[in-house]
């Protein structure tokens, strides 16, 4: 169950219009760049995009995904 919360008017607006381009609704954006924060301060020493790389990919379709081949033989 979600909560209301207050938000700046700026980052509700940026979140509009990144949540559009990206597919998610506002709240869920807002979600998604809190999730990235709270990784990131997590772990200081990884680069903030594989940390945005790895939230998207776990949420990813995984029947998707190819399986990995070790070496050169195919």
């Amino acid at each position: 169950m979600g909560r209301p919360i207050r938000i700046d008017e700026d980052i509700y607006n940026e979140a509009k219009k990144t949540a559009k381009a990206e597919f998610r609704s506002i709240s869920n954006q807002i979600e998604f760049w809190a999730k990235i924060g709270k990784c990131a301060l997590d772990n200081p020493d990884l680069p903030i995009e594989f940390v945005k790389d790895l939230l998207i990919s776990k949420n990813q379709d995984r029947s998707l995904a190819e399986p990995f081949k070790f070496g050169e033989d195919e």
